[in-house]
């Protein structure tokens, strides 16, 4: 009956203890909320342009990285 029984934990993440997942997840919804924050600020109150596209792709990437790393997170949901 083993064969019936999904695994426990799969995933990138699955050798991490499931509140060291829950962390991993509040970094990255963090890390998108801090970039969301970051493009405002810069279109609201950068007027250089070359200022404000280095400013905007510093917050892609920061949102990059958070999207990556809940990928990770749901990739490891069924704990």
């Amino acid at each position: 009956m083993d064969y019936l029984m999904l695994a426990s934990a799969r995933g990138p993440l699955a050798s991490m203890h499931a509140l060291d997942v829950m962390w991993v997840s509040f970094y990255s919804i963090g890390a998108m909320l801090i970039s969301v924050l970051i493009v405002t600020a810069a279109r609201k109150w950068v007027n250089n342009g070359v200022l404000s596209f280095i400013i905007r792709l510093f917050a892609f990437g920061l949102f990059s990285v958070g999207t990556i790393l809940m990928l990770l997170v749901v990739l490891t949901w069924p704990n």
